[in-house]
């Protein structure tokens, strides 16, 4: 896989990076297994989180098979203080078998008060700062899923990179995002490249970003097939054709910018209702099995608990895209019932 060298932190990292959430559901053997398959194609950028359960110790147990100066990995804490920042660094170190690590970020810093809380002399940066300093860290880094909070994190001097949420149909606010990452001498990582499992066509997605020579996008990857299609799409690389552009804004006037990104920030929800999934209903209804979806499956069960929905409108306070998540649960509801109609009926 190609190779880019990151302008601020200087860098050299592979053109698409691992995303480690998704080897959380896997048991080790597999997930080790994934990271594996990934580094041997070439995806030298791995990414996980302290608080993505067993995520970093995986990635500490594969890559302790492969020269750690060729790999560059990335973590991140939700903490907001000092103390518990300093705690989780210590942690991430442990559980990655490492004595350093390249990138720490801030994660999900989504409002503006939350990045002062971060910024302010008992915060969550100042721990990250003398991490850096005894040479544990290596860069600085945060993570946004909040416009206006991603474009003022770009202005200040204290970070080196910025990851957020960036794919053909969220375009707008990421174009914005990145002129502000260039104009500060930011790199810039794109999350959500696949819209969170909205988008199908993988091929379009990242062609879109892969076109962009400063975007660095972060993929979730929960099976080795996963990476051979995203590697074979970077492989052959080309610009967009007419046909393809025309498909792009197809979507984007189908789509809207109204649709789960599956962050699940909105969980948990008082009624044990998994609000991601019923926020993509349409899409499992297409390539799920009929009895899963109509039947006695996940997804039918998972269809009749989100009736149990009370309207407390917790999910949306917590939702870092200020979705109408009640509304959206009532349109997935009726578009399901409108599917298992016509399951039954025959049509």
């Amino acid at each position: 896989m190609q190779k880019v060298t990151l302008k601020r932190t200087g860098l050299t990292v592979s053109r698409i990076g691992f995303g480690g959430l998704p080897i959380q559901r896997l048991d080790d053997q597999k997930a080790i297994a994934v990271i594996k398959r990934c580094l041997n194609l070439g995806v030298n950028l791995i990414d996980t989180a302290n608080g993505y359960t067993t995520s970093e110790g995986n990635i500490g147990k594969a890559i302790a098979d492969y020269p750690r100066d060729k790999i560059v990995i990335a973590s991140k804490t939700r903490a907001r203080d000092y103390k518990t920042a300093k705690e989780h660094i210590k942690l991430s170190l442990e559980r990655l078998n490492t004595d350093y690590i390249d990138l720490y970020e801030l994660h999900n810093v989504s409002d503006l008060p939350v990045l002062d809380q971060i910024l302010a002399k008992d915060g969550a940066l100042s721990a990250l700062q003398e991490a850096q300093q005894a040479g544990i860290i290596k860069h600085v880094g945060i993570s946004s899923h909040g416009h206006e909070t991603a474009l003022a994190s770009a202005k200040l001097n204290c970070f080196e990179t910025l990851m957020y949420p960036f794919n053909f149909i969220g375009h707008e606010p990421g174009h914005e995002v990145l002129a502000a990452c260039r104009d500060n001498n930011i790199d810039f990582f794109a999350m959500k490249p696949l819209g969170g499992g909205r988008l199908d066509n993988s091929n379009l997605a990242f062609k879109y970003l892969l076109n962009i020579p400063d975007v660095v996008p972060f993929v979730g990857i929960e099976k080795p097939s996963e990476i051979e299609e995203i590697a074979d799409i970077e492989q052959n690389m080309a610009p967009l054709t007419p046909a393809e552009q025309r498909e792009i804004q197809q979507l984007r006037d189908e789509i809207g910018d109204r649709f789960c990104r599956r962050c699940r920030y909105c969980l948990p929800c008082p009624q044990g209702i998994a609000i991601p999934l019923i926020n993509n209903l349409v899409t499992m209804i297409q390539h799920d099995s009929a009895e899963d979806c109509f039947g006695s499956g996940m997804i039918a069960k998972m269809a009749e608990k989100g009736r149990e929905c009370t309207e407390c409108g917790e999910c949306e306070q917590k939702c870092p895209y200020d979705l109408p998540i009640i509304q959206m649960n009532k349109d997935n509801l009726a578009l399901y019932d409108k599917a298992k109609a016509e399951y039954d009926s025959g049509l």
